[in-house]
């Protein structure tokens, strides 16, 4: 590069904050709730039992407000209770347990 030329920097934005999608209570379905965890997060029926039995969990992260709410129907089309919600910016503190 020469004296001449400049540098240029860009921020990229994004559509939008990420959304998190949290598996709150399996209810009494739990086989059908495993294979909709598994749907959504694209993980081990193993992995899958396992967050099913863990709840309240969050099953996945890093997703479009669209995509969450469509993994959250998909949990509550098999019997659970489950909410999505924004994921916090890193570095915020509010809302999280200490």
């Amino acid at each position: 590069m020469t004296d001449d030329e400049s540098t240029e920097y860009v921020t990229l934005l994004c559509d939008g904050p990420f959304h998190e999608v949290v598996l709150v209570d399996c209810g009494p379905r739990e086989k059908d709730v495993i294979l909709a965890v598994r749907k959504v997060s694209g993980l081990s029926l193993w992995r899958c039992r396992d967050l099913t039995r863990e709840a309240p969990v969050t099953v996945v992260t890093g997703l479009s407000a669209y995509r969450a709410q469509f993994a959250v129907s998909v949990l509550q089309s098999a019997g659970a209770t489950a909410e999505w919600r924004q994921e916090p910016e890193p570095g915020d503190r509010a809302g999280r347990a200490v």
